[in-house]
């Protein structure tokens, strides 16, 4: 079985400063292309540990992708690292050199002198091309691997993935096996209730099941051979017994009721009180519910509602229906105050409206809360898109009022 191997490099990836966004991208890709990861590590700016992690690995591993420290500054070693692993000496590569000057002359300046140490390359390596940026990737064999080096800037480090290394790999390594992951998001249901709905499904040799929780969804994800004859019977049966919960498949919640939303030509007005605007925040994310926001309303804190002699739930009702006739909109959705640890969402739609009061089953921090208040209002918009029971089911949310009214 081929072996890959991922080493990050820098103290700001080390230490969390940074995100590293490169190693979670590559890992998915190469998962799909069927070079799947056997191991990733992050390495600071430290010579000798970064050299010893590149011997390791070359020792271990069949593929190894070493990410980053290719700069002209003082902290960028890995050049020098990979030198010290293979044993061998560095070397000024003239033809990087040149490329770098052209670059800079194409900008109107003179190639600054520390730019050489970026032609400073281990003898024996090969140059990968970069036609974005400065850093030169490059490639060697070392021990039993062939180590690709990379730049530590994501589209320059993705462009060379792409054009320098996944058609060596898919040249060299022609009986890897391709696979796809799909995805089933959900919400309202609990990690261990999924496990334990699913358990009767059996699954064909070379399929595998893996669970993502990130509040407030668990993410169900199906790991199969690409093309295989029984991927749709399987996904179908999970998504039967994930039944109404299920917010997307192959994309979050978000983005599905983006599509609905774009299908039927809706127009959407948001007020908001608790959630303090989270909810059109998050709308934004998705163009398509952006370009469907009439309006938003955000209530502050003194703005509570005056109307002492409705409940919470008929005032944030009455919040909805007030925005979709304000804004001449097809849909109001509102987020209310909260009281004793309780608030309601409420949905206004031409076909009728529904409002919930919930409390959590759980403590959430006060951010997690907003954002699982404006999940169910999305997902009850959701649910009205699909012609479901508005009011669904969920495991972490009691609900202890409701409303539904169905227009005749």
């Amino acid at each position: 079985m081929l072996k890959v191997a991922m080493i990050s490099t820098g103290e700001e990836v080390l230490h969390g400063d940074i995100t590293d966004t490169n190693a979670a991208w590559l890992s998915a890709l190469f998962f799909q292309r069927g070079f799947p990861m056997s191991r990733r590590t992050t390495v600071g700016d430290q010579l000798d540990l970064l050299a010893e992690e590149i011997e390791h690995c070359s020792l271990t591993a069949d593929v190894v992708i070493v990410n980053g420290g290719l700069g002209p500054t003082t902290d960028d070693l890995t050049a020098q690292a990979a030198a010290i692993a293979a044993d061998v000496g560095l070397e000024l590569v003239g033809e990087w050199v040149v490329a770098m000057e052209e670059k800079y002359a194409k900008l109107g300046r003179v190639m600054p002198e520390t730019n050489l140490k970026q032609a400073m390359l281990p003898e024996g390596s090969e140059v990968l091309d970069n036609p974005i940026g400065t850093a030169c990737g490059f490639v060697m064999r070392i021990n039993r691997a062939w180590v690709f080096f990379t730049p530590g800037v994501p589209s320059e480090f993705k462009k060379m993935i792409h054009e320098q290394i996944l058609p060596r790999l898919e040249g060299s390594y022609t009986h890897t096996n391709a696979r796809e992951c799909i995805r089933l998001y959900t919400f309202g249901l609990s990690e261990s209730g999924i496990g334990q709905s699913l358990q009767s499904i059996r699954l064909p040799e070379d399929f595998e099941l893996g669970y993502r929780s990130e509040i407030p969804f668990i993410e169900v994800k199906v790991f199969c051979p690409q093309g295989h004859p029984q991927t749709s019977a399987i996904v179908t049966a999970i998504a039967s017994q994930l039944g109404d919960n299920l917010v997307g498949h192959n994309q979050p919640l978000l983005h599905t009721v983006g599509e609905l939303i774009e299908q039927k030509g809706y127009g959407l007005a948001v007020a908001e009180h608790y959630s303090g605007g989270f909810l059109t925040s998050w709308l934004y994310d998705d163009e398509r519910l952006a370009g469907s926001v009439a309006q938003s309303w955000v209530l502050g804190r003194d703005n509570t509602p005056k109307a002492h002699h409705q409940s919470p739930v008929e005032a944030s009702l009455s919040m909805a229906q007030v925005a979709k006739e304000k804004n001449q909109a097809d849909i109001g959705l509102a987020i209310g105050t909260e009281q004793d640890g309780h608030v309601v969402v409420a949905l206004v739609t031409p076909e009728g409206e529904w409002a919930q009061q919930v409390s959590t089953r759980r403590r959430y921090a006060s951010r997690d809360f907003r954002y699982v208040l404006a999940t169910l209002g999305l997902d009850m918009l959701r649910r009205w898109l699909e012609g479901k029971p508005v009011l669904g089911h969920s495991e972490s949310l009691q609900r202890v009022n409701h409303i539904e009214n169905k227009y005749e």
